[in-house]
Order: C-alpha cells, then sequence, then structure tokens
C-alpha cells in the first residue's frame, strides 16, 4: 500500500471512530473525558520539563500535537486532501513522518475509543477520582501490545522530525510553502511541520538532547504502563517520582 492510502486509511478509521462517538451523547462525553484527563496527567508528569529548559518546546510540542485533547478533525481532513500530493512534493522523510503522525492518530483513536466504552460503563458505579477510575477502565481494556505500539510511534514521530532537521533545504521549503498552503487550505498541517520542524531543529544543535528527550519519554511512560497493567492501586499517583 503507497503511503498516500496508507494516509487516507488511517483518516478514515479515525473518522468512523468520531462519528459513532459523536453520535452517541453518553460516548463522546466519555471519550472527552478519557482525552481530558490523558492530557492533564502528561501535563502533571511532565511539569518540571514544560517550564523549564532544555525540554521546554519538545515537551510543549509534545502535549500540544500527540498528547492533546483538542479535536485533530480539521488536521485529518487536510492530511487526507494533501495525502496524494504529498508524495510528489514532499520529500521522502517528510512523507514518512506524515504517515507516521495519521497511524499514531488512527491508533490513539481506537483506543479512546475503547476507553471511552469503558469509562462509560464504571463511573456510575465507581465513586473514585478519575484517577482510579481512569487506571481500572485501563486494566479492563488491555491490549498491552497495542500500548506498546502507541508509544512507540510517538517516539518515532519525535525521531522522525528529528531526521527532518537533518534535510538540506527543508526549512526553507517548508518557508515557502507558507502561502501556498494557506491558499490550499492547508494551514493547519503546515503548522504542524514547521513548529515540529523548529523545535527538533533547535535540540538538534545541542548534542544528545534529542536522544536525552525521548529517552525520557520512553521511560516514563514505559513505566507507566507498566504500572497500570500491575494491578497496583493509586498506580497514577506517583508519577513526580520518575526520576527528572
Amino acid at each position: 500500500m503507497d503511503s498516500a492510502q496508507t494516509i487516507r486509511d488511517a483518516v478514515s478509521r479515525v473518522s468512523v471512530l468520531r462519528s459513532a462517538s459523536q453520535s452517541e451523547p453518553g460516548l463522546r462525553r466519555a471519550v472527552t473525558a478519557v482525552k481530558r484527563f490523558q492530557a492533564q496527567r502528561f501535563a502533571y508528569t511532565y511539569e518540571v520539563e514544560l517550564r523549564t529548559e532544555p525540554f521546554q518546546n519538545a515537551a510543549r510540542f509534545f502535549l500540544e500535537e500527540l498528547y492533546s485533547d483538542k479535536d485533530y478533525a480539521l488536521r485529518d481532513a487536510q492530511f487526507s486532501r494533501i495525502a496524494g500530493a504529498l508524495q510528489s512534493v514532499f520529500p521522502k522523510q517528510v512523507v514518512h513522518t506524515a504517515v507516521s503522525l495519521a497511524q499514531l492518530h488512527a491508533l490513539t483513536e481506537e483506543l479512546d475509543h475503547a476507553m471511552g466504552f469503558g469509562w462509560l460503563q464504571l463511573e456510575s458505579s465507581m465513586q473514585d477520582d478519575d484517577k482510579t477510575l481512569y487506571a481500572e477502565v485501563w486494566r479492563n481494556v488491555g491490549r498491552r501490545v497495542e500500548r506498546e505500539l502507541q508509544l512507540s510511534s510517538v517516539l518515532k514521530v519525535g525521531q522522525e522530525l528529528a531526521h527532518l532537521t537533518r534535510t538540506p533545504g527543508l526549512r526553507m521549503m517548508l518557508k515557502m510553502m507558507r502561502r501556498p498552503a494557506q491558499a490550499a487550505g492547508l494551514s493547519v498541517l503546515q503548522q504542524f511541520l514547521e513548529s515540529g520542524f523548529d523545535t527538533f531543529a533547535k535540540m538538534s544543535r545541542e548534542r544528545d538532547e534529542v536522544t536525552d528527550f525521548l529517552n525520557m519519554i520512553r521511560m516514563r511512560e514505559s513505566k507507566l504502563i507498566d504500572l497500570l497493567f500491575s494491578g497496583k492501586k493509586n498506580a497514577l499517583s506517583i508519577e513526580r517520582a520518575f526520576p527528572v
């Protein structure tokens, strides 16, 4: 399957799931609650990094573009529209990054949708706080292999964005595309590409910063996955105990 079709298929999967939740108010509310909690959890876990250098911009980018609870419908639509052109207009590295992001988004939406169902089923019978409810739903949903794939996909997007910064002339190409992208209704996608490029270009100029940042994400998120699947009570209460 070529890159354009992979992107279209991923966007289509997200659209189907989004439509399903939109048609059921209870499920829509539950999925929204799951996404909001996950964004708050990431902000909590990386509170120091979001406030201080050297990882502030990268942590903010991950929060806003990969862990956010915002609606990505507009970016999805733009990805789908430009899918065919990606292969003829952009370097292969950009196409690979777009494919990775689309696949990550589809997997995340599937897992969030499953979590939404579980949240809806348990919230009325559990009087605990959202952390306890989330941990219980997580274990009920299971799908550990897909959770680990989700994390590796997040890291892959970060690695590919860092790799893009070493592509000669790409930053100038992105800058030249601003007006054409806006005229074509692709401003959100353009903003993502520029933001990701600039975030990782700055880090790439410093030795080992990208590697250190992605290793930190891998370590903390892997530990959280282990805790959530361990069944330990209050698994989500110890994020700040992670090494900083």
